[in-house]
Parts: structure tokens; C-alpha cells; sequence
């Protein structure tokens, strides 16, 4: 959602936005955002605020959370390894399940971490041993903080169980849904702009990955047979080779795999709906987290769905893979990538990449952004700034500066005027695209251009919508210091519910979004989420009644 342009010609003035990438970023994301006429970051030529996405693939400080400018956005939240490792991921899980019972919680499978739960561990598996008549379970060994299957070991007798580190295990689902005997997982493409109030995105395609041996029980030690992951399955002997039912390689788009469940005679909607409930269920395990603004998590989320179509989770990837390894990750990822800018839902204005009130206050001293833990000096038109309820700014505060704002923007919307009918609106994008293809202009042009942004084009022109102060409601202001959410609509300062393939699933109603102002309200959502569940039980009972 690029800002389009009001009805007035920005040549002069608009600036193209920037992004600053840490070491090890996928070369996708440096593509994909050049493709959209951004800049790079140059750390010798610009100040260091003078950009407005910041991507790495580690956490931030947490001084960089607290200093974040309203026009800058930060791809990691704070504390989100609360559900990327795997052992915080199942100690939230059990909390969840003890506190709102196993009928929700039930989508992971049973956990131990060791070595800590080594004697509880022994103590299960001995009582399955002992009992009569059932087969005894296969289990799965995976090291608390890899990734990518290393470090994998699945047994069915514990003295093949061995290791040498903080190892979290669970029952091994030895019933997957198998296509073509060969076994598979999702990998879900997640989203938060927010953990506060909580604010979830799912991304309509993504990524089935297949195994490249068929599923084998007899042999567990067969990772191309049992694993799903990439990176392991590339340097099998069958990967390149046509498999049937499947093709080459090891990954179908979503797409493909709806196809293939509507053609089988699967209802993929109620699966879907369950994978959602999934994925909010587990976010909610670990809300909330610390307060942060301006910043996104995705998340992969993987999936496995065993022979009677019940979804369980595996893990949550914390940056979870955007190398290209096939033609089906490229289409996947790179609009992956295109979406989640639009998601970020950028604004003229964030181009200046500077204050906006402050800007129009000539001669006064500039007063500093707050960061966390002082109070809210000035405030900015379209952000919130704000301490404890009480300590919230005043409308009256800014009256001034909305009244030279918006007598700047009436003297730069009657210069323009006359020309402006002329053109076409043009997204930000579209705009920066023009500029990148235009001639360049002398020397002495440009210092007139330069001269007439100066006398009267300090700030980008905005329609009354995005000059309005959003005013909260008094419970949502319980926050240290927090900008304006980019997430909201500027129409009803709500989620907006789909940017390009990704779809809000929360909040999913009215009772839901009530339950997550001024804080999260666990109880209450878990009670609507019981609700969706049962309807849509029903609903499923109808439905087998009637065929």
C-alpha cells in the first residue's frame, strides 16, 4: 500500500527510500528492494537516521528499539526467540495447555527437554513399554537452538538415544500424510506487525516440502526419507530425479497443494482454519512480549498433517529461509518479500526521513525525539507518542503545528495547482521509477529546484487523512513511548485486512480486537477462539450429515 500521490507534481521533492542490510542478508532482499527504486544505506555518505528498513538477520538492541524514528521500520521484535527455540516454544506450550486444557493445545506433540526431564521422560516411556497390546512410539531427539535438521537423531529403543547438548524430545508422528509415499511438511509464511496490541498476518502461499526417499519406518536412519528440510534433501541421490507424483526437486507452492486436496475430496478450508487457530494459539502462548514499535517479525512456521488431515506444529522458524534454491522459491519469496513492504505500509512523509512538526516550527529549537523512559515532548501528525494514561499529550499541544502544517500545504497546493491536473496518480514507487529514468539535469536547474523545495516545499502535501492526529482510546495508551502503529488503517484505525497475498487472522472479529486493547486480554480471546472451534464443528457435523 504505497502512498499515492495527491493531486500535485512531487519531482522536485521526492526522495527515494532507504534500506540498510546487515551482513549475511539474503541477496533476494537487496533485490527485491532496489527493484522498488529504493537506495542503500551509505554509512559514509548519511547520517546515521537516514534510512527506513533496517533488516539483519540477528535481534536488535534494545537502544534501537528505543530509538526508532516514526519513518523506520525494524525486521525483528524484541524477545521473539521466546518461540523460535524450541525449548521456550514447548515450556509455553505446556503453561498454555495447564491453564486453558489439552482441547485447544493439542497440536504439539508431547515434549521433554533434556536433561532436565530426563527421569519424566523414562517414566513414559517406560509405561508405554509396559503396556500391553500397544505399539511403542517412534521418537525424535532435535537440538534446542539448530535449524535446518541438524543435529536430528529418531529412535524407537532409548539406547540409540545420544547427546551431547540441551536437546528437546517428542513423539515422532509416524502417521503422516504421505503423496506418492513420500512425506511432507508446510512451511508457513507468518507475519506480526505487532505483539501489542497482538496483530497477525498469514501469507497465502508458501512452500510444501517433500522428502526425496519414500517414508520408511524400518529405516530411521534415513534423513532423506524422514526429513523434509531443503538443505538437507538438495544433496540426495533422487533430488534432481523425477519422482512420481511429485516431479523434480522436493517443494510445490501451496497452490498446487490445494489442487491436489480438492482434487483428492479434502475440504482445505476447515484444514486451513485449523492451521490458523494454530498459529494464533502459539503467538498467544508467548504475549506478551516487550513493548515495541515500527518493527515486524516473520516467522516460518512449519507444519506437518498427519493421515487424518490433523495439522500439528513442528517448530517456529526465527528468519526462516530466503535462499533460492529452485524456480518455485523464487516465485514464492520474491513476492513474498514485495508484499511485506506493502505491509510496512510506508507514507510520503517517510521519506524526508525527518520530523514533520519540527520542520515547520522555523527558528524554534528542535526538541529530540523521545525514546523510552522519558516523557513525550512533541508530537507528530498521523504518530502516537504516549506514557502512562495519564501522562497522554493534549490535543491542544499540537493545534499550533496542525495549523502551520496545513498552511504550508495550502501555499505548495496553490503553486502546483495548475500543473498537477495534468498528471495522473502515480504510486511512490511508480514516482521513484520516473525519477531513476530522468535525464540529468544541469547544474544550475538543480540549484533552482533545489531553491524552490526549500521556499515552499518543506513537507510533502497530504490529504487531511494522513495530516489528522490519530487519537487512542485511553487504554490503548499503557505503553512507555510507542509511534503511531503503521499498520492501521488511515480510513478506521483498524488492521488492515489483506496487503497483497497476506491476510490478517487476528484480530478475526470484534470481541477479539476489544480483548487486545491496552493489553492482551489471554482469557477473553482463548473464549472466542472456543467459540470459532465449535461453530465450525458443527457447521462440519451438517455438512457430513447431508453427504
Amino acid at each position: 500500500m504505497e502512498m499515492m500521490a495527491d493531486d500535485y507534481d512531487t519531482r522536485d521533492i521526492l526522495r527515494p527510500l532507504v534500506f540498510r542490510l546487515h551482513e549475511n542478508v539474503p541477496a533476494i532482499v537487496r533485490e527485491v528492494l532496489l527493484e522498488r527504486g529504493w537506495t542503500e544505506f551509505d554509512k559514509k555518505e548519511q547520517d546515521d537516521a537516514d534510512w527506513n528498513l533496517y533488516w539483519q538477520n540477528s535481534p536488535f538492541r534494545m537502544t534501537d528499539h528505543h530509538s526508532i524514528k516514526p519513518w523506520q521500520r525494524l525486521n525483528h521484535y524484541p524477545e521473539a526467540v521466546q518461540i523460535t527455540r524450541k525449548d521456550y516454544l514447548a515450556r509455553h506450550l505446556k503453561r498454555m495447555k495447564g491453564a486453558y486444557g489439552s482441547g485447544l493445545y493439542e497440536f504439539s506433540p508431547v515434549a521433554f527437554i533434556m536433561p532436565n526431564d530426563y527421569v519424566k521422560f523414562i517414566a513414559e516411556y517406560s509405561k508405554e513399554r509396559q503396556s500391553v497390546g500397544r505399539r511403542p512410539s517412534y521418537w525424535i531427539c532435535k537440538p534446542v537452538d539448530l535449524s535446518c535438521g541438524r543435529g536430528i537423531l529418531i529412535f524407537q529403543d532409548i539406547k540409540d538415544l545420544v547427546y551431547d547438548c540441551t536437546v528437546i524430545v517428542q513423539k515422532y508422528i509416524s502417521n503422516p500424510l504421505l503423496i506418492s509415499g513420500y512425506k511432507l511438511d508446510l512451511r508457513l509464511y507468518v507475519c506480526v506487525t505487532s505483539f501489542c496490541p497482538l496483530t497477525i498476518y498469514t501469507y497465502k502461499e508458501g512452500l510444501v516440502r517433500f522428502a526425496t526417499e519414500k517414508f520408511d519406518l524400518g529405516s530411521l536412519d534415513n534423513v532423506y526419507a524422514h526429513l523434509t528440510n531443503t538443505s538437507i534433501n538438495k544433496y540426495g541421490a533422487s533430488y534432481k530425479k523425477y519422482k512420481e507424483g511429485i516431479g523434480c526437486g522436493c517443494k510445490w507452492t501451496f497452490s498446487r497443494f490445494r489442487s491436489y486436496l480438492r482434487i483428492s475430496g479434502v475440504d482445505d478450508m476447515v484444514l486451513w482454519q485449523k492451521i490458523n487457530n494454530i498459529v494464533i494459539l502459539t503467538l498467544l502462548a508467548v504475549t506478551p512480549l516487550p513493548v515495541a514499535s515500527n518493527c515486524f517479525e516473520l516467522f516460518g512456521f512449519d507444519i506437518l498433517i498427519d493421515d487424518k488431515f490433523k495439522p500439528w506444529l513442528l517448530e517456529v522458524n526465527y528468519n526462516p529461509a530466503l535462499c533460492l534454491d529452485c524456480s518455485i522459491d523464487d516465485t514464492v519469496k520474491r513476492k513474498l518479500l514485495h508484499d511485506i513492504v506493502e505491509l510496512l505500509n510506508y507514507k510520503q512523509t517517510d521519506t524526508f526521513r525527518q520530523n514533520q512538526v519540527a520542520r515547520i516550527k522555523a527558528g524554534r529549537r528542535r526538541v529530540p525525539w523521545s525514546t523510552a523512559g522519558e516523557s513525550a515532548t512533541e508530537e507528530t501528525p498521523g504518530l502516537l507518542t504516549c506514557q502512562k494514561v495519564a501522562k497522554c499529550t493534549s490535543a491542544s499541544f499540537v493545534q499550533p503545528a496542525l495549523q502551520a502544517a496545513r498552511g504550508s500545504i495550502r501555499k505548495v497546493a496553490a503553486l502546483t495547482k495548475k500543473t498537477a491536473r495534468a498528471h495522473p496518480r502515480k504510486t511512490l514507487t511508480s514516482q521513484l521509477r520516473e525519477r531513476m529514468n530522468m535525464p540529468k539535469i544541469p547544474s544550475q536547474a538543480k540549484a533552482e529546484a533545489k531553491n524552490k523545495q526549500l521556499q515552499g516545499a518543506r513537507y510533502s502535501p497530504h490529504k487531511s487523512a494522513q495530516l489528522s492526529r490519530w487519537l487512542p482510546t485511553p487504554d490503548f495508551c499503557n505503553y512507555k513511548s510507542t509511534t503511531h502503529p503503521y499498520f492501521l488503517s488511515d480510513k478506521d484505525q483498524r488492521p488492515i485486512p489483506h496487503v497483497g497475498d497476506f491476510i490478517l487472522i487476528f484480530p478475526f472479529n470484534e470481541a477479539a480486537l476489544q480483548a487486545c486493547r491496552g493489553g492482551t486480554d489471554t482469557k477473553s480471546i482463548i473464549k472466542e477462539i472456543n467459540k470459532l472451534v465449535s461453530n465450525s464443528y458443527r457447521q462440519n457435523s451438517r455438512t457430513q450429515r447431508k453427504v
